[in-house]
């Protein structure tokens, strides 16, 4: 009867440290899927920063020449004075965006060297307590994809007066490798670059189409 009782008490005790193990295992599992949702979370918010000064500091480098209306779209008139054609200027836009891209890109690659400042408290996988404690660098290995393109905006200024509005749009597409885990985004960023008052009547082809058209370039060559 003893031995009929031991051996249900070892039963016991296996199921009962089993049932314990699971739990911890468990709650390491949700502590674990908390600290990456954190850490990611902080990660990110510190990339898209860098992402925007970076952006903005290769806009800035790359325009610091300045760049007229006249440089990227040429306006012709008939004798009414009325715009016939605008046409752009592919040479100087391409080298605008390729210049942008490239020095987006290097910017980025630059400012993520020193990885990115977390709290201690991240590190608990509480959101609340996300903000505490000193600060640990953690490094990371950014990978991004930077695009380019122009964009244009027709509007109304008044009877027969149409101002032309042109953009510089950068797309930022980052992958942060992290201890962690991965963490994918995307910047967009878009620069006023030049406008002007065309007079005179405009085709509805041209107000009711982008005059630098859809696509996108690429830019990783360094510029020439």
């Amino acid at each position: 009867m003893k031995k009929y009782r031991s051996r249900k008490n070892r039963i016991r005790l296996r199921i009962l440290i089993g049932l314990i193990s699971s739990l911890v295992i468990v709650l390491v599992v949700v502590a674990m899927l908390n600290v990456t949702k954190v850490l990611k979370a902080i990660a990110e918010a510190n990339m898209r920063s860098i992402t925007t000064v970076a952006v903005n500091d290769a806009i800035y480098y790359t325009l610091s020449d300045g760049v007229r209306y006249e440089d990227l779209v040429t306006v012709e008139k008939d004798g009414a004075g009325n715009v016939v054609s605008l046409t752009s200027n592919p040479l100087q836009i391409n080298r605008i965006a390729r210049d942008a891209a490239y020095m987006s890109q290097q910017n980025l690659q630059r400012m993520s060297e020193s990885g990115v400042e977390v709290p201690l408290g991240a590190f608990t996988g509480v959101e609340a307590w996300a903000g505490f404690g000193p600060k640990i660098n953690m490094k990371i290995i950014p990978i991004s994809n930077v695009a380019c393109r122009f964009v244009s905006d027709f509007s109304a200024q008044g009877v027969n007066q149409t101002k032309h509005s042109i953009y510089l749009e950068i797309v930022a597409d980052i992958s942060i490798v992290m201890p962690s885990g991965t963490s994918n985004f995307a910047s967009l960023t878009e620069v006023l670059i030049c406008e002007s008052v065309l007079l005179g009547k405009v085709p509805e082809t041209y107000l009711q189409a982008d005059l630098f058209g859809d696509g996108y370039s690429l830019a990783p060559s360094p510029p020439q």
